[in-house]
């Protein structure tokens, strides 16, 4: 899969409060400024307090920018954001790859830029085992074994896995002792407590975890993983107001990896361009899938 990467260089920008860019050459919102800009985050933490603790800063920042009061809302699973974002509860979502395209199965949808990890537009899905199993081919050794999935409008937590083990002409929900529904980091704590042998995760998070001490790299093993696949992205209605969607797609996009670290959570270096065609792939896979209609 191949993503056009490219970062906007911005005229006019200063630095406003926390270290977030002022668009000041843009016009002003046509809604009135006294009107909250609605936001909406998905579960990147094990709680929605950690969660909005993690990641206000940066909205707050944006808010800021754009000189107006915001809201946001925090989901407790991946579907709820794209509810949010369908139903008009949200004008603006930090959303997974799924969780985007299952947003505009059901409302006209904007992608205004993808978020950058350690300078990078992708990630990978990932498979992990609790340490001292006898796993030397995947998933042949791992047969029968118990198995977590995250919730099932996640990209690499249940879309993405599900997919590679359709394509082996394997059926999880027999092949092991199944569940799923829970969160990245609800997985990776199962599989480190010994409560399941295998779980589904990310790189992305993985990695933010074990930097956090919230699970030690030995606690488990990737024993698979995935091909790249776009990371998550800020979307937008399309029925929002555009001239505050053009405001807030050019605040993002005159994030520095300077400024990222200011505002972002940890491995977070900003935002660049993104279009709708780069998510495909996972539009492909959920059609598989038998999650969404082709289009």
């Amino acid at each position: 899969m191949s993503i056009e990467i490219k970062r906007r260089s911005l005229l006019g920008i200063g630095l406003g409060a926390m270290a977030l860019p002022v668009v000041g050459s843009l016009a002003a919102p046509a809604i009135a400024s006294s009107e909250p800009v609605r936001f909406a985050v998905g579960p990147f933490l094990p709680t929605t307090d950690d969660t909005r603790k993690e990641w206000e800063p940066m909205f707050d920042g944006f808010a800021r920018t754009l000189g107006r009061p915001y809201k946001l809302a925090v989901t407790s699973d991946w579907a709820g954001i794209s509810i949010a974002l369908a139903s008009g509860q949200a004008d603006y979502g930090f959303v997974g790859p799924f969780g985007y395209i299952l947003a505009k199965k059901r409302a006209k949808m904007l992608p205004l830029a993808v978020s950058m990890v350690n300078e990078s537009p992708t990630y990978k899905g990932i498979i992990v085992a609790r340490k001292g199993l006898d796993i030397k081919k995947f998933p042949d050794d791992a047969k029968g074994m118990r198995i977590s999935f995250a919730d099932q409008a996640s990209t690499t937590g249940w879309l993405v896995p599900s997919f590679w083990f359709k394509q082996q002409g394997i059926d999880p929900k027999t092949y092991f002792k199944y569940r799923d529904g829970a969160t990245h980091a609800a997985n990776e704590v199962a599989v480190a407590s010994g409560q399941v042998d295998l779980a589904t995760d990310n790189d992305r998070n993985r990695r933010i975890m074990i930097e956090k001490g919230v699970i030690e790299e030995e606690d488990c093993v990737i024993v698979w993983e995935s091909d790249p696949v776009p990371n998550s992205l800020m979307a937008g209605r399309a029925a929002a107001d555009p001239g505050l969607t053009a405001e807030l797609k050019a605040a993002l996009l005159a994030i520095t990896p300077e400024m990222a670290a200011e505002i972002m959570p940890k491995n977070f270096t900003g935002w660049a361009e993104t279009k709708d065609s780069d998510y495909d792939v996972i539009e492909q896979a959920a059609v598989a899938l038998g999650q969404i209609k082709a289009s």
